[in-house]
């Protein structure tokens, strides 16, 4: 598990980005739910956390993509696959990831990690 932040400091309707490998995004919707997926848009290399949050479905900021925050599903391309979801626990008034496996991710994500030599 990976302590993104105290509960208080995402004030409902922000996001967080987390620089992690590969970078997850992290979300405080307006009904009070924190929900947590991968950060990049699987159309093209663009932070989701800098997109515009409406209920559970972010909106990527590039080519306006939008995905399910609960299941990752992609609602509106031109994104095809969707982002993979990350498990959220609050725990004593702190925001923590439960990071889901490297195996699903997008080729362009794929190939920069390798790059990098974190994949």
């Amino acid at each position: 598990m990976l302590a993104i932040c105290p509960l208080i400091s995402l004030p409902r309707g922000a996001a967080r980005r987390v620089d992690t490998s590969p970078p997850i995004a992290v979300f405080h919707t307006d009904d009070g739910e924190i929900l947590a997926i991968d950060d990049t848009c699987t159309h093209q290399d663009a932070s989701l956390a800098d997109g515009w949050l409406d209920g559970c479905r972010v909106e990527c900021p590039l080519h306006a993509s939008t995905f399910d925050l609960r299941t990752g599903a992609v609602d509106a391309p031109p994104a095809k696959r969707p982002v993979r979801t990350h498990r959220v626990v609050i725990e004593d008034g702190t925001i923590h990831v439960d990071l889901d496996d490297a195996t699903d991710l997008p080729p362009d994500v794929r190939n920069r990690l390798a790059a990098e030599g974190s994949a």
